[in-house]
């Protein structure tokens, strides 16, 4: 049974730990998901972009996908499946077709006040079918699903007013960027966390782009509030890094080494064992 992500990322904020929400890319990711959340007893948002989702067949395909992997595989603890980094129209679509979470990503509007009133829009039309918002104030740096953004950090009273309209988790850019972080990366800004969580309270944080962040600013910043990180680049490299080992190795090409049980299992065991490090660094390992 999916849940919204509202009460597991409150449940975080107050207990000062903070959710994985790992990216979804195809079936193979979302049984490893399944297992590393089940093994580590820990609540898991999955989550997926509009790319990722288009991929995959649409976002019905993607949401049905869920739900059926959670009832085959028994899965015990709290689910919630999150549309990522999505426009206002990605967030219609989710809702119809059965997310229980959706972020509507304002930060690309031209200006702020499209952002407020989109995000109040879509926090209605939301909460009413039960469903969980996240909204973002500040561009987040890199490149996802098609989006460069040069980051920003994000303005705190801007914040505060995003807060006001209800949302139940807000994304706000503190100096992290989407993919892999490059060498003259000065670090993440905690001083405008600090600011951003003074004005917000108890509204849970998201920090995107948790790829390649040095483990104790990660856990820094979940004492400053953050309750949510991101994770898709991460997950991407174990597997490929995984695959392209078996392969090098000549494995597909002994016996039935090309049977695509065979040639994706060692990527998809790589996602389970990294996917339960990540929830032992940001403290949800046992809290399901």
């Amino acid at each position: 049974m999916l849940v919204n992500a509202a009460e597991m990322l409150a449940q975080a904020e107050a207990g000062k730990y903070a959710l994985g929400a790992f990216n979804t890319n195809n079936l193979e990711w979302t049984l490893a998901l399944l297992q590393a959340a089940e093994e580590a007893k820990s609540p898991l948002i999955m989550q997926c972009t509009a790319g990722a989702a288009k991929w995959m067949g649409g976002f019905k395909v993607c949401a049905d996908m869920v739900k059926a992997a959670v009832e085959a595989t028994g899965t015990t603890v709290p689910v919630s499946l999150h549309l990522d980094h999505g426009t206002y129209e990605d967030c219609h679509a989710c809702i119809e077709a059965g997310f229980t979470s959706v972020m509507y990503d304002g930060s690309h509007e031209p200006s702020f006040e499209i952002n407020l009133e989109r995000t109040a829009e879509i926090v209605n039309l939301a909460h009413a079918q039960g469903v969980s918002v996240e909204a973002e104030v500040g561009g987040i740096g890199g490149t996802e699903d098609g989006i460069t953004s040069n980051g920003e950090l994000a303005d705190p009273e801007q914040c505060r007013q995003i807060a006001e309209t209800g949302v139940d988790f807000l994304a706000c850019g503190i100096g992290n960027i989407h993919g892999v972080y490059p060498e003259d990366w000065t670090g993440l800004s905690f001083e405008r966390l600090g600011e951003i969580k003074a004005l917000t309270g108890s509204l849970p944080l998201v920090l995107h782009g948790g790829t390649g962040i040095p483990v104790d600013q990660i856990q820094k910043a979940i004492s400053l509030g953050v309750s949510k990180i991101n994770v898709n680049t991460d997950l991407q490299l174990v597997f490929a890094a995984a695959t392209r080992a078996y392969v090098e190795a000549g494995n597909d090409q002994n016996g039935k080494g090309f049977d695509p049980r065979k040639l994706l299992k060692p990527g998809r065991d790589a996602i389970v064992a990294r996917t339960k490090e990540l929830m032992e660094q940001f403290g949800s390992t046992n809290k399901a």
